[in-house]
Formats: structure tokens, C-alpha cells, sequence
């Protein structure tokens, strides 16, 4: 393969707006821009619809998938391709190569209503001589299942301005997304970037009548944003407020919730979402794993922590008195919309506290995340949303999204229901878990997992499976991102009972993630109770 590729190759119906989107698209990115059938006039000299007239369609096509093949290879801009293009076999099987490399390949979907108007009017169409309105609609019958089913990457610009359907264009290029799927997964994509928040419609699909939108009050801007996209769509919204932070993982919480369904009448057909951080998120899947057995969700998290955690993987719950998440299931969501334009209103205490479960990311799997968060923690811990947009920081926070999301969608995929390799997710939990319920859950999860991770680095060490200067490394690194690294609250008489009420335990044996060295997890039964007793004295300092 040529090291070239395009930045994005847009498909779409005629009329949808490619070259004109496509063009203001390239300009923001600052890329080149080519249409193919640009390309195509150039090279057999003469207008497309004069082509058609002296050679037919067959003798197009030919011409149109080989200059198609080389400017795959060799063009690194924008490339817009003519509406039937990805009919061909042979464009699909480029166009199916280019996407398993890593390629976008976005449909732009207009309202059809639009695009035929604008294409009836724009002439010089061959495909639509004649009545062009009935034969846009036969061609978009033909044409839409297998654009959708080419494309990984979707822009919906209905009724969009030509600038603002190229933003959103702009956005879908630069966004991450994280497929998740395994045995037991319906698939589904978590995608991180500028704008996510747009792709909510197709998320949740046509089919979808009702949507009850779960959030707190602190997240009421972009909770109103997502109300009005969802009216736009065609939904009927719900609006339902629930209680910051773990306050609103209750049973009472979740019955008061279940009352506003029935009451609306939701059915198996309809939907929730979740806009807020990990409760609000968590709450959000419990009660749609629950509500009739199951219906379709989706989390859009506006938290760093949620968007690295609670949102993925498809674990629900809700807090007891005995525990924290000690009732829940695992239902995973259609999909999850990590909108980076969420982190504006983000507190800096509540972002770096996220950056507690990034950093057990890398001290479980990927290594990469622990050099980034050592080469950028003064940054990082100064973290200020209103002026994060355009800076290089606003790249190293998408990227630490996406490593850590892919961490847990690598454990997750392998083992949904976590009977065994997703266990090593919980790294740094035993303890934290404990802490928050003796701090009746004032304390931030992240800032407990911080804790937790220290907890387990020492108790590695002490049954030599973990260097000193590999605990130090957990020490070093989590305080200079402003993580706590000791707790004086509770007891270990407290301690070791809330441990014996750990989901990794079974019967009377205690079970542990630890290191067998950074970027090693392994599972430990029963460690000697000495070691465990040794291991929280010295997070006591």
C-alpha cells in the first residue's frame, strides 16, 4: 500500500452536497480538496454527461473505479466521489481495502427532500434524465443500504447551511472512534470528539418514538442542547432530572425513574439516554437493562471519568447501603458520544479526578498513557475548560480518551460479564470502592481509584511481584497530576469487611488485581492477611 491516503472519502446521493461541503470542509481542516469526477473530466477531456451520450454508462464506470483506485492511493486531501460510484464492485472492494487500513469513508446524508430538489435543479446529472424526482427516489432506494453499509462514518446535514454541514463534516474526520464487539456484544462504536453530540439521532435510529433523557442539574446546558437535537430529530423527549454524583444511584432513584416510564408509556420500542458524568451514566443503562427487560440506550458523558469508564462497557449499577454497585447487570449501550465541547463547563477538580482511572490504564495494559500523562502532567493539572479548545492540550486529552477507552473495550470484548480478563478493569477498585462507601460517597471515584491503585502497587511489592520503583512510579506520577496518594479515614477492621463484599470475591476468598510488573496484571486469592494489613499501613502516611 502507498504511504499516501485521503484524509476522508465522502460519498452520498447527488444533490447532497459533497463537492460544495466538501470544499469548506477542506478549507477548515486546511487539506486539499478533489472531487472524482473532477478528475474523471480531466482525463477523458470532456463533460461527463457528453461521456455518457458517446459511451454509456458501462464504459463510465470502467473509467470512473480506476481513476478512483489511484487517487485512493496517491491523494492525501479530501476526496469526494459522484453519487454512484460506490455501486461499482470494484470501487467497493477499494473503497472496503481503504476503511480495514484505517480510512474514513463518510456518507453525507441530506434530507432527501433537499437533495432532490437541489439535484433536479443542478442539471447535468445523466443518472437523472428524465424525471429526475422519480429517479432520485429509485436511486436512493438502490443506493442508500449500501452507502450505509460501505461507510464507518456518517454526517447527517439535514437542513444544515452549507458551513455549518461542513463543520460537522470537520468533526467527523478528527473524532476517535472505538468499536467495541465481542461474543456476547451487540456492537456498537464510542465515538470522542468536537460535535459527537450530532450523531445522536443515528444512534438511537428511526424506530425509536419516545426518549427519556436522564441528566443532573449541573450538566443543564448541555442536557438542554441534546433535548433540542432529539426534538429536531422527530422524538418525543422525557425530561427526567436525577441527584449529582452518587446520590442519584439509588434504588428509590431508580423507582422514581421507572414511575416517569410508565406513566409516558415507554415501550420495548423506545429509548433512554444519559447526559452527565459516571452516576448519572450508570443510572441511565441500570434502568434501561431493567425497563421491560431491556430497551435501546445511549450515554453521552460530559465528564472525563465518564467518558473513560462509566459510559463503556456496558456495566450497570446502583449503590446500596452494603456497597457500591453491588445491584446492576450488564447491558451494553448502542452507543456512547464522548463530546470533548462538554469538557468547557468541566471543573478542574473534576477533571483530574478522571485522570485517576486513565492512569490505572496504563498501569494494566498500555504503558504509552503513563509517558503521555508524565510528559504533560503540569497541564494536565492545571486543566482550565474555557481555554482548552485549540491548544496542544486539547490532542493529548483526545488521545488519552481514546487509549484508555480502547484498554477497556480490549478486556471488555473479550470478556463482557467479567468472569475472568476483564477483572483486571478493577485494578485499584477493591480498596476505593471500601473508601467511598466508609466516606459515605463524598469522595470523587477517581481520587478513590487513585488511592486504590497505590494500595495495590505496595501490595505487589510486598509479595515480590512489583519493584520499590515501580511503587514509586504510582506515587510519583499520580500526585503530580494532583491525585490524592493516602487516606486516613476508617479503619482496617472497616476495611477488610467492605473487602469481603468486593464482586471479585467468592465465598470467603478474597480476590485481588495486582502487578506482576507495569503493564501486568495478574489475580491473587487469598494473600496473606499480614501482607494486606502492611500493604494499607503504608497508604496511611
Amino acid at each position: 500500500m502507498a504511504d499516501h491516503r485521503p484524509l476522508a472519502v465522502i460519498i452520498g446521493m447527488p444533490g447532497a452536497g459533497k463537492t460544495r461541503v466538501g470544499q469548506l470542509a477542506a478549507h477548515m481542516l486546511d487539506v486539499g480538496f478533489k472531487d472524482a469526477d473532477v478528475e474523471i473530466e480531466k482525463e477523458v477531456g470532456m463533460r461527463i454527461p457528453e461521456y455518457f451520450r458517446h459511451y454509456g454508462e458501462a464504459a463510465f464506470r470502467v473509467v470512473e473505479a480506476r481513476i478512483i483506485a489511484r487517487l485512493i492511493e496517491s491523494f492525501d486531501g479530501l476526496l469526494a466521489l459522484g453519487g454512484g460510484a460506490p455501486m461499482t464492485l470494484s470501487t467497493q472492494r477499494v473503497l472496503t481495502r481503504y476503511v480495514q487500513r484505517g480510512g474514513r469513508l463518510i456518507y453525507l446524508e441530506a434530507d432527501p427532500a433537499e437533495a432532490r430538489s437541489r439535484a433536479a435543479h443542478g442539471g447535468h446529472r445523466p443518472m437523472l434524465a428524465g424525471d429526475a424526482g422519480n429517479r432520485w427516489n429509485e436511486l436512493f432506494a438502490m443506493r442508500d443500504p449500501v452507502f450505509k453499509q460501505l461507510a464507518n462514518l456518517s454526517v447527517r446535514t439535514h437542513g444544515s447551511t452549507p458551513t455549518v454541514a461542513a463543520r460537522k463534516l470537520k468533526n467527523a474526520i478528527v473524532e476517535r472512534t472505538i468499536h467495541v464487539t465481542g461474543s456476547d456484544i451487540e456492537p456498537y462504536d464510542v465515538r470522542v470528539g468536537q460535535g459527537v453530540l450530532d450523531g445522536l439521532a443515528e444512534v438511537l435510529g428511526p424506530e425509536v418514538v419516545r426518549v427519556g433523557l436522564i441528566h443532573t442539574t449541573p450538566v443543564q446546558r448541555h442536557s438542554d442542547q441534546v433535548r433540542a437535537m432529539l426534538r429536531r430529530s422527530g422524538y418525543e423527549v422525557t425530561d427526567i432530572v436525577v441527584p449529582d454524583a452518587e446520590k442519584g444511584k439509588t434504588v428509590a432513584v431508580a423507582s422514581g425513574v421507572w414511575k416517569r416510564l410508565g406513566d409516558e408509556g415507554f415501550t420495548r420500542s423506545d429509548a433512554i439516554v444519559g447526559v452527565g458524568g459516571g452516576a448519572a451514566t450508570d443510572l441511565a443503562g441500570f434502568v434501561a437493562a431493567t425497563w421491560m427487560r431491556g430497551i435501546r440506550y445511549a450515554n453521552c458523558p460530559t465528564s472525563l471519568l465518564a467518558m473513560v469508564d462509566a459510559s463503556t462497557g456496558g456495566k450497570t449499577g446502583i449503590n446500596t447501603d452494603e456497597g457500591k454497585n453491588l445491584v446492576g447487570s450488564f447491558y451494553t449501550p448502542a452507543g456512547v458520544l464522548a463530546d470533548l465541547r462538554t469538557l468547557q463547563s468541566l471543573p478542574n477538580d473534576i477533571f483530574t479526578e478522571g485522570l485517576g482511572e486513565v492512569a490505572k490504564s496504563g498501569f494494566i495494559r498500555d504503558t504509552e498513557i503513563l509517558r503521555i500523562l508524565d510528559d504533560n502532567a503540569v497541564a494536565l493539572r492545571g486543566f482550565d475548560g474555557s481555554g482548552f479548545f485549540g491548544t496542544a492540550l486539547e490532542d493529548v486529552v483526545g488521545e488519552l480518551i481514546e487509549r484508555t477507552v480502547r484498554v477497556k473495550a480490549y478486556h471488555v470484548s473479550n470478556d463482557l460479564r467479567e468472569s475472568g480478563l476483564r477483572e483486571f478493569l478493577n485494578y485499584g477498585h477493591t480498596l476505593a470502592h471500601a473508601i467511598e462507601v466508609i466516606e459515605r460517597f463524598r469522595w470523587r471515584h477517581g481520587n478513590a481509584v487513585a488511592i486504590g491503585c497505590v494500595y495495590a502497587a505496595e501490595l505487589s511489592q510486598i509479595l515480590g511481584h512489583l519493584s520499590q520503583h515501580d511503587v514509586d512510579l504510582h506515587r510519583s506520577l499520580l500526585s503530580s497530576l494532583g491525585l490524592p496518594i493516602s487516606w486516613n479515614g476508617g479503619t482496617w477492621d472497616e476495611v477488610l469487611a467492605l473487602m469481603h463484599k468486593d464482586k471479585k470475591t467468592r465465598g470467603n476468598t478474597l480476590r485481588f488485581i495486582i502487578l506482576d510488573s507495569i503493564g501486568h496484571p495478574m489475580t491473587i486469592e487469598n494473600p496473606p492477611a499480614e501482607a494486606l494489613e502492611e500493604a494499607f499501613r503504608r497508604i496511611r502516611q
